[in-house]
């Protein structure tokens, strides 16, 4: 099957790209590079260096024609998107509807559109932890906003055009790839810093909660959608929390490096738990998480030190 692939050189989408690709399909990405790396392009996909804003969004899927489309481009940072906020819905919202469109124009039998949608920004400070896909949606930032907005989108699309889509609400998503300066995730900033020999800064007491799902167990979850066509919206989590200062311990006894557990001001709005409850995906999709987080971050600890992330050649410009 022809797929496009937007994101494709990102921390997820080029693990879903590496997946098609692996399972027989031919795929196209396309990536503006501005967080994502062209070394973590599959050498079997054709790349167009673009926007998702790009006029030219149109031309290329008329080109390669595909069928299916993993929508993983995104501007991903909250606090950027609070400082803002119209760039954030310019890539997050009117980039992803010039994706849709141009897929309903262009491609001559468009039948799947995945998406990649977040599972806390969308519910906010949820009094039902686990949280279920049911939950009333409160996003606290323009960046859980947009994401619920193209969802929205998404639904008329399918109203209208018919088209079929997935939703994937992730959890905290980490694992090899993971870029610590763009995707600010906490497992792979500390993982960072520790393999650097500096010390990790734990925002305020480190009590606060996320769920964090290994990106292996993420893929799987698309790969499962694709094969079954399964359409909806679904939590992709463990159901589990874990809180900062034990991913930050885990860390230390992954390592062997022994450092304090030093705490710095809080962050101001953040989250204090979020936790997503998969059992929408584990009936409809079958699927279930595999890896529990400590085994998940000694397998992304592994990747970081081969490919020596501690001199941070991840920061070079392409």
């Amino acid at each position: 099957m022809k797929i496009l692939v937007t994101g494709g050189a990102g921390f997820i989408g080029s693990h879903i790209v590496d997946e098609l690709i692996e399972k027989g399909h031919s795929v196209a990405v396309v990536d503006n590079l501005s967080t994502g790396k062209k070394e973590n392009i599959n050498d079997k996909a054709k790349f167009y260096k673009k926007d998702i804003q790009s006029e030219e969004i149109s031309s290329i899927i008329e080109k390669e024609n595909p069928g299916v489309v993993f929508h993983y481009a995104a501007q991903i940072d909250v606090r950027k998107s609070t400082q803002d906020p119209t760039k954030d819905a310019k890539t997050n919202i009117l980039g992803s509807l010039n994706v849709i469109e141009s897929f309903l124009d262009k491609a001559t039998n468009p039948k799947h559109l995945f998406f990649a949608s977040t599972g806390g920004a969308i519910y906010g400070e949820a009094e039902q932890i686990p949280t279920k896909e049911s939950y009333k949606e409160e996003p606290l930032s323009p960046y859980g906003v947009a994401k619920l907005a193209v969802e929205k989108y998404l639904k008329f699309y399918n109203n209208t055009h018919d088209l079929k889509y997935t939703s994937f609400r992730f959890s905290n998503v980490y694992g090899p790839r993971q870029n610590s300066k763009g995707e600010a995730g906490v497992a792979a900033i500390f993982t960072d810093q520790i393999l650097a020999g500096e010390q990790p800064i734990i925002f305020g007491d480190g009590k606060q909660t996320r769920d964090f799902v290994y990106v292996k167990d993420v893929v799987r979850a698309n790969m499962i959608a694709l094969e079954k066509e399964k359409e909806g919206v679904y939590n992709i989590s463990t159901g589990e929390e874990t809180s900062v200062n034990e991913i930050f311990n885990y860390l230390k006894e992954i390592t062997g490096k022994e450092l304090p557990e030093k705490h710095g001001k809080a962050k101001e709005g953040e989250q204090r738990r979020s936790c997503l409850d998969y059992s929408r995906a584990k009936k409809e999709l079958g699927w279930k998480p595999e890896y529990n987080t400590k085994d998940g971050l000694k397998e992304t600890v592994e990747w970081f030190k081969n490919k020596n992330w501690q001199k941070r050649t991840y920061c070079t410009t392409m």
